[in-house]
Parts: C-alpha cells; sequence; structure tokens
C-alpha cells in the first residue's frame, strides 16, 4: 500500500486533524461530466432493451452534485430519488449546473469524452442519442414551462407541479423509496465504497418496478491506494483495517463475481455484464489470504458495466 493511504486512515481517529471520517469527493465535476454520464447509461440501457424514457429514476451515490439526476428530468423523467450516504450537495446548489445542463440539451451537444464502455456506434453523426433524444421528444422536457417546473423544484425544496425531486441523504434503508416504483436505477463508480453490498442490492430489487432497469458502472481496481491497479488485494487484513480506518466507505474490495451474485439473489436479472480486463498488477503468488481463491477471472477484471431487470413477480 501507499504510505499516504495508511496515514489518513490513521489520521480519522485523531480528533481535530480536520480528516472527515466520511467520503470527500474532493472536486465538482462540470456539467458535461454529468451530461455524458447520463447519456451513456440511457443510451447503453435502450441499446439492451429498456422500451423507453423512464419517468421514475434513482441514482445511488450522486456525490457533489445531481447532475445526471438532472439530466433524466430533461430527458423526460418526473421523479428523481438521489441517494448518498453524506449530504454532499443542496438542490439549490444545482441550479447554476442545471441553467449549463438545460443548454447543453439545448443544443444536442456531442458527448463530451470517449471512455469505457464505448457507446459511440449507437450514438448519430454529431455523437447524440437523436433515435431516443428526438426533437419531438426535446421540445416537451426543454419547454420553457418545464424548465421553470424544474427549476423551481430546486429553488423550493423539490415539488413543482409534476415534478418530484427526492435528495436522501443519509439513506439508510429501502423505506426512501415506495416498493416497485423505479422505472430506472444507476450508478456510476459507486458500488465499489458500499460498505454492505446485499443489503444495498435487496433495497435496489425492492425499488425497482416489475421490468424496471439498473445501469451500474463499478471500478475494481485500488483507487490509487495501491501503486499497482489491483494490490488492494495484496493488503493482509490489519493492515486493511488501518487503511481503511474509520471510514466505512473506502472499497470494499469485493471483486466482480460478488457484485453479480449480489444482483441476481435479489430478484434482478443481467441483461449484460462488460468486463474490462488487465493482466498487469500482481499475481496470484501475491494475493492476501482472503483472496487467493479468486478465480482468474475476477482477479483481472479492472471494471464492470452491468444491466438488467427486476424480475416480473410472476417469473
Amino acid at each position: 500500500m501507499r504510505p499516504g493511504p495508511i496515514v489518513r486512515g490513521l489520521l480519522t481517529y485523531v480528533p481535530g486533524t480536520g480528516l472527515r471520517a466520511d467520503r470527500d469527493t474532493g472536486h465538482r465535476a462540470e456539467a458535461g461530466y454529468f451530461y455524458e454520464l447520463w447519456i451513456k447509461h440511457l443510451t447503453l440501457a435502450v441499446h439492451h432493451g429498456m422500451p423507453r424514457i423512464p419517468r421514475v429514476v434513482a441514482e445511488l451515490g450522486p456525490g457533489d452534485s445531481i447532475g445526471a439526476g438532472l439530466s433524466a428530468l430533461l430527458s423526460g423523467a418526473t421523479t428523481l430519488y438521489a441517494l448518498d450516504t453524506t449530504p454532499y450537495t443542496s438542490l439549490r446548489g444545482n441550479v447554476d449546473l442545471f441553467d449549463e445542463l438545460v443548454e447543453m440539451f439545448g443544443r444536442r451537444a456531442p458527448r463530451p469524452a470517449a471512455g469505457w464502455p464505448d457507446y459511440d456506434q449507437w450514438l448519430d453523426d454529431d455523437l447524440f442519442p437523436s433515435h431516443i433524444l428526438t426533437d419531438e421528444l426535446l421540445d416537451r422536457t426543454l419547454a420553457p414551462a418545464r424548465v421553470a417546473t424544474i427549476r423551481r423544484a430546486l429553488l423550493e425544496g423539490g415539488e413543482a407541479d409534476d415534478v418530484s425531486i427526492r435528495y436522501v441523504a443519509p439513506w439508510q434503508d429501502a423505506s426512501h423509496v415506495a416498493e416497485g416504483t423505479v422505472d430506472f436505477l444507476f450508478s456510476h463508480t459507486v458500488l465499489q465504497h458500499v460498505a454492505d453490498l446485499p443489503g444495498t442490492q435487496r433495497c435496489v430489487g425492492q425499488w425497482l418496478a416489475p421490468g424496471g432497469w439498473f445501469s451500474h458502472q463499478i471500478d475494481l481496481g485500488s483507487l490509487n491506494l495501491s501503486p499497482v491497479w489491483n494490490g488492494h488485494r495484496a493488503c493482509p487484513e490489519w493492515l486493511w483495517k488501518v487503511v481503511t480506518g474509520r471510514r466505512a466507505w473506502l472499497i470494499n474490495r469485493l471483486p466482480y463475481s460478488e457484485h453479480v451474485a449480489c444482483i441476481e439473489g435479489n430478484g434482478m436479472q443481467l441483461v449484460t455484464a462488460l468486463q474490462r480486463h488487465r493482466r498487469d498488477g500482481i499475481g496470484r503468488e501475491r494475493l492476501a489470504p482472503r483472496w487467493r481463491d479468486l478465480s482468474d477471472d475476477d482477479l483481472f477484471c479492472r471494471g464492470a458495466f452491468l444491466q438488467g431487470v427486476r424480475v416480473d413477480d410472476g417469473g
């Protein structure tokens, strides 16, 4: 492990150091980041079979801004749940970001940056999902009166006419979202931080409507805690407790197969499972005892993009 993470873990036990025991994202992303994030999850979900623009959308772990969720509202959603472990933002604090997103959708801005997984082949020549976000649709969702309604919801506590924005932080159990009501739930490089992954996926399975979709991009690397991308699995348990300190969120180190098992064990079915592998990094001989029985697939899986549906109660 790098010395820095060890020191920071120890400092979480020291009063007065100013080091927070919860997650500190450290920066506020620009509008283009959230615009691209939403377009990616939406485009790939529609490509893999999601039949329509979702009306009720939930995001796990939005962080410093709810820009991706606001992008969902500008695409036609009417209800947004933004669920986080700590209140990193406020609805009013997203007004300027919202105005920037309105401008980007208004000019059908191209997706700002290429990334993984690649989805450019399902965009038009201007790198916009015009087959999903058609001019007819956007004429409705970006109508001045509707934009004003969303903006008013941000300024007045989350409710305005037929738009609902519910920012819940911290969320701790499934009671914050009505069971079986969410059409689309997504997360982006969040699930690797979740301390209770089975419990979280159990909540997701309860929140999704039958036939509702989920979409998760997961980073399975060390997130710079180690000089090597998979070096976090060389760390023995005693040292990992030091690195983690009082920060339950750090990273859970769970491999790809456990993420899949938590999804499939909670009433959801994978439709697509994309993996990103790397063959460099530490080999099996350097794994800590907890991880020595990992399959090769888990050992070398650097990231995952998982989409699917809640299985209908009737089977």
